[in-house]
């Protein structure tokens, strides 16, 4: 991670903030108003939105103002080069199908990273009203109650556990087997939260995450909050998971050390 000095990290962490505030107006205008939706899948269905487009370019405009010189990559526009070593990634609406239900669980992820991976993360609940904000000094959540700090679980057995994922089928047979190792010693196993579920894993409500085909823009930003509140995300061997695929997110080493056992049987 870069050495950032007190005035680059408040820069980018207001910076991250403005970010998550101009895309709001956006994803609100489309939710729960019969929106139609596009898909950028060639079989299955991989939907997008006016709502995903008009957020990010809003977005991606707040950081050609504020940050000019940075990098950009983000899910409905791209990469755009860069000269300072930092990268945005966006993601304007992780969960648009949760959003095409009206099911408030969708987010605005942003993160900023660098090439060790994300410096600071936000995960952004526009209809709810929460903030989920991560980076090196710290975790809190924001919210129409106030301000609170953000700490994962502390260690229990799997067997007492709570585990989340988004889609029950879990990427190719052989990923959703492993998962359902994981869930078979699991005490409770809930579908369908997309990044909601990194958010509740940050407030110290379950005690993994394990999804698998992700992108960056999908992990970053909600691995820079898990990990400012104590968790542990990897891949499901332990490596880096800045660039998605595999991911596994643990409340606590324990419970990780745990999940990675059952993953990697054959």
């Amino acid at each position: 991670m870069a050495d950032l000095s007190p005035d680059l990290l408040a820069d980018l962490t207001a910076t991250a903030g403005a970010v998550a505030d101009a895309a709001r107006p956006h994803t609100l205008a489309h939710f729960r108003r019969g929106t139609a939706a596009g898909n950028k899948a060639d079989g299955g269905f991989d939907p997008v939105t006016e709502g995903d487009r008009a957020a990010e370019r809003a977005m991606r405009a707040v950081l050609a103002e504020r940050r000019p010189a940075d990098a950009i990559l983000g899910e409905e526009y791209g990469a755009a080069a860069g000269t300072s070593g930092l990268t945005w990634v966006l993601d304007p609406i992780d969960g648009t199908r949760a959003y095409l239900a009206g099911a408030p669980t969708w987010g605005t992820l942003v993160a900023v990273s660098d090439a060790a991976g994300p410096i600071l993360g936000l995960i952004d609940q526009p209809h709810i009203g929460e903030r989920f904000r991560g980076g090196p000094d710290g975790a809190v959540l924001e919210d129409r109650a106030g301000r609170q700090p953000l700490r994962c679980r502390a260690a229990r057995p799997l067997a007492e556990a709570i585990l989340m994922t988004t889609f029950p089928e879990v990427g190719t047979p052989d990923e959703g087997a492993a998962f359902a190792r994981v869930a078979a010693r699991a005490r409770l196993t809930r579908y369908g939260l997309d990044c909601y579920a990194y958010a509740l894993l940050a407030l110290g409500q379950v005690d993994l995450v394990i999804e698998a085909g992700l992108a960056p823009y999908d992990i970053q930003g909600p691995m820079a909050v898990v990990r400012a509140a104590g968790g542990t995300v990897t891949d499901w061997r332990g490596g880096p998971a800045a660039q998605g695929g595999r991911v596994v997110a643990a409340a606590n080493p324990a419970i990780h050390a745990e999940a990675l056992a059952l993953l990697a049987e054959a």
